[in-house]
């Protein structure tokens, strides 16, 4: 079995001049960008590993940067996870090699913390019994700098014994790390599922947790339900997944959704739920837009329904003469295809797109930067010449995207440019799961629907109406979250300083503790403190030991401690 993390623990992305729109890395003009995917199995019989890798590959668009599971066969969790794709990360001989009942799956984009190994997930930690738990995330939490000092606490505490001191060193910067080793905390006395009971309550924030011990698979939702978590049946076992097309791929029988403030547990016992918090939903807006297939149910509501009727309303909304309405390829489709059907111009493909393209670990050449957005969409010039064109997209964030298409298609012959967004201006920052920029990189949070035009270069520019989005849901707007449009969050903010991307790399903790601990342990683990398994440092970066790790009752963990 090849090593987990030597070949791409810092993979390459495509730096590019944001001063040149044509010259536009991936991360530049893709657009929003969700935090993760996450699946869970518990099947007795069935090949766990495999459906969770068809279902993490159902769930790939929700995050590209690492792939990873844990599979237990009920005495040993064995976890795998790299950087890359799914399809990178597990092969057949991996699959293979992963046996047992129950599984987490985790496929990741980062909202908290860095793209490095030791933030993959599933996160991992061994309770003081040698048991070991294993958690997937998706959703951001917003007292992450709370719960940073009170495991900081504890491991001062536990540093007192000598087989504990290395506990002080905090190798991975994800809420999810911080949730996984306080869950363990009291786990040996209580056990996981009262130890859930206790914790989940102090959380704040969204989050969708899919995690389990070697007996019980677990998920819970926040009291909002602000990412979405649905429950499915197997003939011979149950599923949990981010999303319902991942209910499809392996077969599973959706049977609702996982209520916000719910925990579920699963076991040979059965399925059992318990409350934690009070539900107060205020489900993501813009899991409709942007972030769930169009092949996903929300709330009872197809998404690409959904999408359809934000076209329809659009176009009531925003009329104008034209001759063909294309989109931008792929999420613009579905609203592309309503607003054809509510303004009653023609539909049809004006731009295709390289489905192949994607992250990549391979340095390009000048050459290759300079090609910027054709990397991903080619204009078909006899569809688009003398033209009066719609373009439908799904959303403006910083306006590259839409600046450097708007000039390809000018080039490409057409006459006139009408952009139509299939969502309002997005004007706030998300700090409940979406990589959005900064409100001052976001266009519409500085300028007015004329200067967004003006920057873009379009002939003219309409966005659907929060009311109309609202609509196309078909839910109550005291359901949903639409902070990135009208900037109320729901989930009260702590100050700005304790927010943000990197701010547990920010508040870096010492890898000693009062000289404690000897600078050449912190030096040679990688995410390996406290039952981490992370790939043992034994010269430069590239000299890795496989970084997979097998733990279960009277095991060992990832520096051999019993």
């Amino acid at each position: 079995m090849p090593p987990c993390s030597s070949w791409n623990e810092h993979p390459t992305d495509i730096h590019l001049d944001e001063q040149h729109p044509e010259h536009l890395d991936e991360r530049t003009w893709e657009g929003p960008r969700e935090e993760c995917g996450v699946f869970g199995v518990w099947a007795p019989g069935e090949d766990v590993a495999k459906l969770t890798y068809y279902g993490l590959y159902a769930l790939q668009h929700r995050g590209q940067e690492a792939s990873g599971m844990a599979v237990s066969d009920g005495l040993h969790t064995v976890v795998f996870k790299d950087l890359g794709l799914v399809s990178q990360v597990f092969d057949e001989q991996v699959l293979s090699s992963l046996k047992g009942h129950l599984a987490v799956g985790h496929c990741r984009y980062s909202t908290t913390g860095s793209t490095t190994w030791e933030n993959a997930q599933p996160t991992f930690r061994t309770t003081a019994t040698g048991s070991g738990v294993a958690l997937g995330h998706n959703g951001n939490l917003v007292n992450t700098a709370e719960l940073r000092d009170e495991v900081l606490a504890q491991r001062r505490a536990s540093a007192a014994t000598p087989s504990t001191r290395d506990r002080t060193a905090v190798q991975s910067t994800t809420d999810s790390d911080l949730v996984t080793e306080l869950l363990v905390a009291t786990a040996a006395d209580i056990g996981v599922e009262e130890s859930a009971m206790r914790l989940l309550p102090r959380l704040r924030g969204a989050f969708s947790l899919v995690f389990a011990d070697e007996q019980t698979l677990y998920a819970a939702r926040d009291a909002q339900g602000v990412r979405p978590l649905v429950l499915g049946r197997l003939e011979r076992g149950w599923v949990v997944a981010s999303e319902t097309a991942a209910l499809d791929i392996v077969g599973a029988t959706m049977v609702r959704e996982v209520e916000p403030g719910e925990l579920l547990a699963i076991d040979s016992a059965g399925m059992r739920s318990s409350r934690f918090a009070a539900p107060e939903p205020k489900g993501c807006v813009f899991e409709y837009v942007y972030l769930a297939r169009p092949d996903t149910t929300i709330s009872g509501r197809s998404v690409h329904a959904a999408r359809v009727e934000i076209g329809r309303r659009l176009a009531g909304e925003h009329p104008v003469e034209a001759d063909l309405v294309i989109p931008v390829p792929e999420s613009g489709t579905p609203a592309a295809i309503g607003y054809a059907q509510g303004s009653g111009i023609p539909y049809g493909q004006g731009l295709v797109k390289n489905a192949y393209v994607g992250r990549t670990f391979i340095q390009p050449s000048q050459t290759i930067r300079q090609l910027g957005i054709r990397l991903k969409l080619n204009p078909l010039r006899d569809v688009i010449r003398g033209k009066r064109l719609v373009v439908v997209d799904d959303s403006i964030v910083r306006g590259n995207t839409q600046r450097a298409l708007v000039r390809m298609l000018r080039e490409a012959g057409a006459v006139e440019v009408h952009v139509r967004i299939a969502s309002p201006p997005v004007r706030w920052p998300c700090f409940y799961g979406i990589d959005f920029a900064t409100r001052a990189e976001l266009l519409a949070g500085a300028l007015d629907t004329e200067g967004v035009r003006r920057s873009i270069g379009s002939d003219s520019l309409g966005y659907v109406s929060l009311e109309g989005l609202i609509g196309a849901t078909e839910q109550p707007r005291t359901r949903l979250c639409m902070a990135c449009f009208d900037g109320d969050y729901p989930i009260p903010l702590p100050k700005e300083a304790l927010l943000g991307k990197h701010l547990l790399e920010n508040l870096a903790v010492p890898a000693t503790m009062d000289g404690d601990i000897g600078a050449g342990v912190a030096d040679t683990v990688s995410g390996a403190a406290s039952g981490d398994p992370g790939p043992l440092r034994t010269g430069p970066a590239a000299d890795r030991a496989p970084a997979l790790l097998t733990v279960g009752y009277g095991g060992e963990d990832a520096l051999r401690r019993p």
